[in-house]
Order: structure tokens, then sequence, then C-alpha cells
């Protein structure tokens, strides 16, 4: 027996887990959301055995280490989840030990970002096909309800084909030199690192909503600031603006998705979405001549979800607003259900990660991804 979200008794099937990682980002986020799920915490680990234990105690794990190779040895576990940090180069630890679990036949959830190339996903993906394990990357952004929701209305007949997508993110673009010091070099270069840690942000979303693109054009300010334009097979066109040096307050981000027929889904602070609709036509409202504005039924116009903050609910808290609940559900259902996984998936993981290695290749050209 567990308790499900709904804080009832439940007898349907568990995930049992391990954690590898005790830092702020899972103890805030991650280790938060498991009492949601049918999961049970088997057992943690942290290169710091003390905070293994204070982890455990806390969060209800019989077993701790400081050695993610002894839990795996200890078998019982259907799934690790995996929340590290970066190597002495700078790479993120996710490729290795992912791989340590796959060889260990357990199924992996692993944070963002998942690589620093290609090729060390298709490494994953190899070895997840061989033993025959599912791998789930946290792409949150595939996760945001108002990001799925988006997504769903741009399959409504009356939106039509994509055209555009505009989004703003509040990254800063390293300079040419610091992206080739640390891909061709393998050097830690912090501002490449802080980089790689957040286009994986507004690049998966790109990714969840029209698919892998083509080419890349990309230019940079002199502090950092700049845009990315990338054109896509389907003919539509997106624009990453990159607002380094921007205020922080009331929302860092915006998406904008423009339609084909007088359409359009505009995102605001990642929470509050509006479907806009042209309404009809009316005799005596052509421009210049238009006496009100107030034209179109209710159903012609704009409609806006916004979640409240005034009762206790699921939906208005971060672990759901910010995706969290939904990127661990995606393993849960794929292993206990045999859900398909379709997003998250090392595949995407890979599109995302073949956009950062893009930007090596410098600004003011069309890069061929």
């Amino acid at each position: 027996m567990h308790i499900n979200h709904h804080g009832r008794l439940s007898d349907d099937p568990v995930l049992h887990i391990g954690f590898i990682g005790c830092g702020s980002h899972s103890f805030r986020n991650l280790y938060a959301t498991l009492q949601f799920l049918p999961i049970s915490l088997q057992a943690v680990c942290d290169l710091d055995i003390e905070k293994a234990q204070a982890f455990a105690r806390q969060f209800g794990a019989s077993a701790f280490y400081d050695d993610y190779h002894k839990m795996l040895a200890q078998g019982g576990l259907d799934a690790v989840m995996i929340v590290t940090n970066y190597d002495a180069s700078g790479r993120p630890c996710y490729p290795k030990i992912a791989a340590d679990c796959l060889k260990a036949g357990v199924h992996v959830w692993m944070e963002k970002p998942p690589a620093a190339s290609v090729s060390e996903l298709q490494v994953l993906q190899d070895l997840a096909r061989k033993h025959d394990r599912l791998v789930v990357t946290g792409l949150k952004k595939m996760f945001f309800p108002v990001n799925v929701k988006a997504r769903a209305l741009m399959t409504e007949p009356d939106f039509g084909k994509a055209q555009l997508v505009s989004m703003t993110y509040p990254l800063r673009i390293p300079e040419l030199a610091d992206f080739q010091t640390y891909i061709h070099h393998r050097q830690k270069v912090s501002s490449v690192i802080a980089f790689l840690d957040h286009l994986c942000h507004p690049t998966a979303l790109l990714v969840y909503l029209l698919g892998m693109p083509r080419t890349l054009h990309y230019q940079r300010s002199e502090d950092g600031a700049g845009a990315a334009t990338f054109t896509f097979d389907s003919g539509a066109v997106a624009v990453l603006a990159m607002t380094h040096g921007a205020a922080a307050n009331c929302g860092m981000e915006s998406t904008i998705i423009v339609g084909q027929k007088g359409r359009r889904i505009v995102i605001e602070n990642n929470i509050r979405l509006r479907y806009d609709r042209n309404p009809p036509y009316e005799p005596g409202t052509q421009y210049g001549s238009a006496p009100t504005y107030f034209t179109g039924t209710i159903d012609e116009t704009s409609a806006i979800w916004e979640p409240e903050f005034s009762l206790g609910q699921l939906y208005n808290k971060g672990t759901f607003i910010q995706g969290f609940y939904n990127e661990i559900n995606a393993l849960v259902l794929a292993v206990l259900h045999d859900k398909p996984l379709t997003d998250g998936t090392l595949e995407q993981a890979k599109m995302v990660t073949r956009i950062f290695e893009a930007f090596v290749e410098g600004p003011e050209k069309t890069i061929i991804l």
C-alpha cells in the first residue's frame, strides 16, 4: 500500500527506485515530487555519506551510500534517478552514470543537460536497446502543463500549420573562442557550461512543438545577448531571443506560436496561455470604419487559461506547473503500465544536444543541423 496523489491509500503497482544525488535542486524539486507518485524510495546515494544519510532519513529510504556501484550491486531497484553535476572538464556526469545503471539492468531517469555531445547519447541509446531499458531525460519544458496545452491547441483544425514560433529566454551566448576551447580542447569554460545548462530549456520546447530544426543562424551582441533563427522542414521558422542583461522579475520567458488561419497562441511566464482568434468579418467593421471592437461571439474571440492561487490545488504547485511531476510520471507510466515514452526521450535529447554543439560553428552563418 502507498499514498497516492489524492492523499488516499492505494494498492496500485509501485516503482522501486534509487536516487543518485543529494543536492539543492533535487531536494527542492525532485525528492519533494516523489510523494505524489507510486514510487518507493529504496536508497539514496551521494559522495557525502552524511548528506546521503540525512536525505534517506528525510525522505524515507532504508539505505544510503556514497558509491552508486554499491547501491546498484544490492539489487531490488526497478529504476534509478540521477541528479548530479559536472566533471572536472565541465561535462555532465549523466552519460557515464546512466550507462552503468543500464548495464545493471535498471531503468534511468536523469536530469538535464543530458550530455555535452550527441555521441555520448548515442552510446546510451545503444545500451538502452541492448538491455531493453528506458531512459527519460528531464527536459521539463516538454512537460509544463501550459506547453502541453499549447501543443494540443496547435493540432486543432482551425489553427492550421504552425508558421512561426517566437521565444524569449534569458541566455548569454558565449564568445566563439570559449565554445572552441570547451568543445575542441575539452577544457572547463564557465560561460559555455552555463549556456549548455540552460539552452536545453528553450530548444527542448522547440523540438517539442516543431520537431528537429533543419538550420540554425545566430547573432551575438557585444555583451552576449542575441538571437537565433531556426528553419524546419515543415516550412516553419522559429526565433529565439536570448535576453541576457534583461530584468529577471515579472516573467523571464514568453512564447508566441502563429498559425495560418488567424490564430495565435501566447504563453506568458510559463503559466498563462491565451488563444487568439480573429473574429469573423461583419459588415461595417473594415479598417477605418469600425465603430466598435466588440465583434464576434464568445466562442469566436480569445480564450485564456491561468491557474488560480487561492486554493490548495495540485495544479498551482511548482512541482506541477514546472513539469517535475509529469517528467517522473512519464517513467512510471512507461515501466508500470507499458505506456509509450513520447517525451523526454534520448532521441529528443540528441536533438537538443546537437543544437548546442552547432553553436561552435560561429555566428552569422547558416549551420546545417
